[in-house]
């Protein structure tokens, strides 16, 4: 009996000691560590990618670029964006960037490299600032970044991936994948919004996000409903309010009253309500096919022009393009029986630009993504 008694206190203690170990153990999962690293670029990945030949043109020292193995600038170098795998710790304190180097570091991405007019073609600049911005990214998460830095980091990624969104457009997909760019500017906009709702503020660009989120996910239930569940001094704002209209209209499928909403948002507004403006277009043909399917009718180009906010040669183009026929008297014949869709979207993507395009003006690209356009 006794021997059994001892035998369950052994067991018992055993027990406990593997527990305690395994809190231990959960614990350790649990702690978030702290980056120590100070320059935008750890040392050591500077130097094995210098080693291996692995240098973004934008990195090389100057001078040093045509060399056989050209040598890495540190005040230019910027951490890759690293694939979780076996074996690899990303948690490493050394390799991590703390928030102030975070946003220092897309500061310099966005103001000498996405916006330098020496560097070019902007599909490069894209590609090397897309990639950099997801190791800012991947950081953040490893160190559960938070507070202000967090949002001025994430403001800055959604002007940025919005932007592109809008200038890339109908570029071939080895050069921008747009699926690509939605789903990483999806997710930084989904956790921006999630900072204004949990974190205390102030938030003085809250509303010019709130309405972007929408006008970007046109038609989307959740879009809308984030929006209904937000305080009513911000639901009920200039710039929500509008984009709440514009939603509406683009669920009625009133592309007319869309597109005259459309005049009144900002640049930025309007690249990201960029990627519904073809389908709005559209449907503007398609409605006007049917309403207005008479041989003996004839409609204005110039009116159809003011109506689709484009010139009329890019009016005539689109019309065209839908196998809406229009004359050398600028008069339109629509009909029903001839409307015809395009094979791919892209070949009249771009004719909707103009009506982006117009609204920059005398904008800058850093004043469009430092939000003071």
């Amino acid at each position: 009996m006794q021997i059994n008694e001892q035998q369950c206190q052994s067991k018992d203690k055993a027990h406990r000691k593997e527990d305690e170990e395994k809190r231990h153990r959960l614990l350790g999962k649990e702690s978030v560590p702290l980056g120590t690293c100070q320059t935008m670029c750890p040392t050591h990945e500077l130097l094995d990618r210098e080693a291996k030949n692995r240098l973004h043109c934008f990195e090389m020292l100057r001078g040093t670029e045509k060399d056989r193995k050209p040598r890495g600038d540190p005040l230019r170098a910027v951490k890759e964006y690293s694939r979780p795998a076996a074996g690899k710790d990303l948690t490493n304190p050394s390799a991590l960037r703390p928030p102030a180097v975070l946003l220092n570091t897309v500061h310099y991405l966005i103001d000498d490299i996405a916006t330098s007019p020496g560097l070019h073609p902007w599909t490069e600049v894209y590609s090397f600032v897309f990639d950099r911005l997801r190791g800012v990214k991947q950081d953040m998460i490893i160190q559960r970044v938070s507070g202000k830095d967090c949002v001025a980091i994430l403001e800055l990624t959604v002007r940025f991936l919005i932007y592109a969104s809008y200038r890339l457009c109908g570029q071939p997909l080895r050069l921008y994948d747009p699926l690509i760019n939605d789903t990483h500017l999806q997710e930084n906009l989904s956790w921006l919004l999630d900072c204004y709702s949990t974190e205390t503020g102030p938030h003085p660009n809250q509303e010019e996000f709130q309405a972007i989120g929408l006008l970007y996910n046109l038609g989307s239930h959740r879009a809308a409903q984030h929006i209904i569940e937000l305080p009513e001094q911000l639901r009920s704002s200039p710039s929500v309010r509008l984009a709440l209209s514009i939603n509406q209209a683009f669920l009625e499928t009133n592309p007319v009253r869309l597109l005259r909403l459309a005049h009144r948002l900002s640049f930025l507004q309007a690249c990201a309500l960029h990627r519904h403006l073809p389908t709005c277009c559209r449907d503007l043909l398609l409605i006007y096919s049917h309403g207005y399917s008479n041989r003996n009718c004839r409609f204005p180009l110039g009116k159809l022009a003011q109506l689709l906010s484009l010139d009329m040669k890019l009016t005539a183009e689109f019309c065209r393009t839908f196998g809406v026929d229009v004359n050398q008297d600028d008069q339109v014949f629509f009909s029903k029986g001839a409307f015809t869709e395009p094979q791919q979207k892209q070949m009249y993507c771009h004719l909707c630009h103009s009506i982006v395009s117009d609204k920059q003006k005398d904008l800058t690209l850093g004043n469009i993504i430092h939000g003071c356009a």
